[in-house]
């Protein structure tokens, strides 16, 4: 099993803080967002790990190099500057993906979070199939993104937490632009092909200044309990 980390976007909610440095190298606790997510794949045995990069991108590169300090082996997967959206830049990373199996992990590179990734590993998925990891809906994202495949109150959306596992072949139509990954999960679910669960863990989307500052006070005052 492989997996990507999503480091391309551009970050521009996080101004200032990410003029000069990539929203996953934010840090929690004096750590960076993608450190964390380095560190859990390594923990569940997933050691094969491609990062994509546009902006800052070489500050990613600096600090993980080839993986080998982290106990795993990273690759990159080179976009231009203004990235392909998350489909886009998932098919362009394709030939690291899947030179030796058909399924993989992706994770976006911006949440924080204490899902157990092992539990995807155990998942096995039909060619054109995709699982995904569900979350309740915090308060900026009250409507949610997506039901869960097997409810029957269709009506009732959860938010996406930025974690699945995919099978190759889903990704068939698509070719190497920029192109969004919700309209093609939505499409998924509808026809069936695209498994969820609900995880009621530790989540957070680190999507503005105000949301890091909060997840730092609430670690900090966690480390003086």
């Amino acid at each position: 099993m492989k997996a990507m980390i999503l480091a391309a976007g551009r970050g521009k909610r996080m101004m200032p803080l990410t003029a000069t440095m990539p929203k996953p190298m934010l840090e929690v606790a004096g750590k960076p967002l993608l450190a964390y997510h380095v560190s859990r794949l390594a923990d569940a045995g997933v050691t094969d790990i491609v990062i994509n990069l546009a902006w800052q991108g070489d500050k990613i590169r600096d600090y993980f190099a080839d993986g080998c300090a982290f106990g795993v082996s990273i690759q990159y997967s080179e976009e231009p500057e203004g990235g392909l959206e998350t489909a886009g830049g998932i098919v362009r990373a394709l030939p690291l993906l899947c030179d030796e199996g058909d399924t993989f992990i992706v994770i976006n590179g911006d949440i924080f979070t204490d899902y157990a990734v092992h539990d995807l590993c155990r998942l096995h998925l039909l060619p054109g199939e995709a699982h995904l990891v569900l979350v309740e809906n915090p308060p900026h994202n009250p409507h949610g993104d997506f039901p869960l495949a097997h409810q029957s109150n269709k009506e009732q959306a959860y938010t996406f937490a930025g974690i699945g596992l995919y099978h190759k072949d889903f990704f068939n139509e698509v070719s190497e632009q920029v192109v969004a990954l919700g309209p093609m999960l939505k499409t998924g679910l509808a026809q069936g092909r695209v498994s969820t669960e609900l995880f009621l863990g530790q989540w957070q989307d680190i999507g503005t200044p105000e949301r890091l500052a909060q997840i730092n006070k609430t670690m900090e005052q966690a480390d003086v309990g």
